[in-house]
């Protein structure tokens, strides 16, 4: 898909058009054991049901499905996974001072139209040889993934560069929601949602409920896409989990959206006579 070397296009300008971050064009397995990398899927798959589980009580149901594991082990591999337990975190754990934090802007709102709310967030994406991360820009009303991008750090700048192409391809929001991570609170990621006018809205520290709809689309995405694949390379990955989402934006009506498909909702269109099928 991305040609290195090629007499026309760089290799920026290549992942520019494609829509890719660059460290995925040179994703390598990450230097996990293999013991190391099953136990990560296996905490992937349980915080999925279970997000108040810590590092102590992952490591429990871990000891009771057959693991020697101890809580400093799971604790390091759940940072890695950039994972968090939805229990209110002590002052030792608050985000950098350097980064600010906006008020959560969205309760009790009535989200009634397109481009009103747009939010966003990151998951971890187990690979059969490593991993990497995932970020998506969703609007609210219509739960249309609007951009995403993959990576194999949480550095912030695909987080930005996914921001910045959701924004030149479609109307801006009012208010763009996040959680409290230091990708979302960063200056680079903030200044580009102030200079485009937007509302800055940031969840509840602990409370994966105020951003929702993106919860919910990473527990579609993870059950019907990646646990049911073993993705061997970054551009296998990238392969796999567009296909999906073009199937959840074009294809996969919502009661919620009156049986439309986030497609329709979101540029207002009539329900056509699409079939789901699960990826």
């Amino acid at each position: 898909m991305v040609e290195c070397g090629h007499s026309r296009l760089s290799l920026v300008r290549q992942c520019r058009l494609l829509g890719i971050n660059r460290s995925a064009v040179y994703y390598k397995p990450v230097g996990e054991s293999e013991s190391n990398l099953q136990l990560m899927r296996l905490i992937d798959e349980q915080f999925m049901d279970t997000p108040f589980f810590g590092a102590r009580q992952m490591s429990r149901f871990l000891r009771r499905l057959g693991h020697a594991v101890g809580r400093k082990r799971i604790r390091r591999l759940m940072r890695k996974m950039g994972l968090e337990p939805i229990y209110q975190k002590p002052n030792t754990s608050a985000p950098h001072p350097g980064h600010k934090i906006y008020p959560y802007l969205l309760k009790g709102l009535e989200i009634t139209e397109p481009n009103q709310v747009w939010a966003t967030d990151i998951t971890y994406i187990p690979m059969r040889r490593g991993f990497l991360y995932l970020v998506a820009i969703v609007d609210w009303f219509s739960r249309k993934i609007l951009t995403w991008r993959l990576s194999n750090t949480l550095d912030a700048d695909f987080c930005v560069a996914a921001l910045e192409e959701a924004l030149a391809r479609f109307p801006k929001p009012g208010i763009f929601n996040t959680d409290q991570g230091s990708q979302f609170t960063s200056v680079d990621f903030t200044d580009v949602l102030k200079n485009a006018g937007v509302d800055i809205s940031m969840d509840g520290r602990g409370r994966w409920r105020d951003n929702i709809v993106v919860e919910r689309l990473w527990r579609s995405l993870k059950y019907e896409a990646v646990y049911l694949n073993a993705y061997e390379t970054g551009s296998e990955c990238r392969k796999g989990l567009g296909a999906w989402i073009e199937l959840y934006n074009q294809r996969r009506p919502h009661s919620s959206l009156d049986d439309r498909t986030p497609h329709e909702a979101y540029w207002r269109l009539p329900r056509q006579g699409y079939c789901y099928e699960a990826a």
